[in-house]
């Protein structure tokens, strides 16, 4: 999915949604400059672009749609490496942007959880759409060995500013956390699919830091 193919989704989106015209196109155009920012190797237009095309791939198996595109576009928009809140501030932004766009509450609320949810994806309640996402965003973890050889690189690029063994020790630990969840992904489909090889990824990953 090109740039323009994002702008057109998310204008079409929220064509849908009756928000303002003048609303969806400001935010669209921050959206894009926020994925676009320098330093962003893989929290990226790229990232953005493949959870859309995943979305649209399994829309049949979500109940709402709208609110998990939503969720997709806000969902790295805030990302500084060194920071602690970056899902609580994407989730916040969300709102605030939903709020302008004349959105129900409870839209607003959902989309704020499912986005804070990305923090540790190990929410405390079950939500089928929510397990879609969250699959979603784990799902390079299952890429083929070069692509998966890429994202590695680009996560280490993102986080340059640290030294190699500082990197190398926090890369572990996400790597152990991933690999001791009873499961890394969430919806029976995508651990059909997706989990063995996303395992394997990870283990080869660990084995050679």
């Amino acid at each position: 999915m090109q740039p323009d193919a994002i702008r057109k989704y998310w204008l079409d989106l929220n064509q849908r949604c009756g928000c303002p015209p003048p609303v969806a196109w400001h935010g669209i155009d921050r959206l894009m400059m926020q994925y676009s920012t320098f330093g962003r190797h893989y929290h990226n237009l790229e990232h953005l672009a493949d959870l859309l095309t995943l979305q649209h791939q399994y829309s049949p198996q979500i109940v709402d749609n709208e609110a998990l595109v939503y969720a997709i576009y806000f969902h790295d928009c805030i990302y500084l490496p060194k920071r602690q809140d970056n899902e609580l501030k994407s989730a916040e932004e969300a709102v605030f942007y939903l709020r302008k766009a004349n959105a129900p509450a409870e839209r607003q609320d959902k989309v704020y959880r499912y986005i804070l949810a990305t923090a540790g994806h190990q929410p405390e309640l079950s939500d089928p759409d929510l397990d879609y996402f969250l699959d979603f965003d784990l799902c390079v973890l299952a890429a083929a060995p070069e692509r998966y050889k890429l994202y590695t690189r680009n996560i280490r690029r993102e986080y340059r500013m640290y030294s190699w063994l500082e990197y190398r020790n926090g890369r572990i630990k996400v790597l152990q956390r991933l690999l001791s969840m009873p499961h890394i992904y969430r919806t029976e489909l995508f651990r059909d699919q997706y989990e063995s090889r996303a395992r394997e990824n990870l283990e080869r990953e660990l084995e050679k830091l």
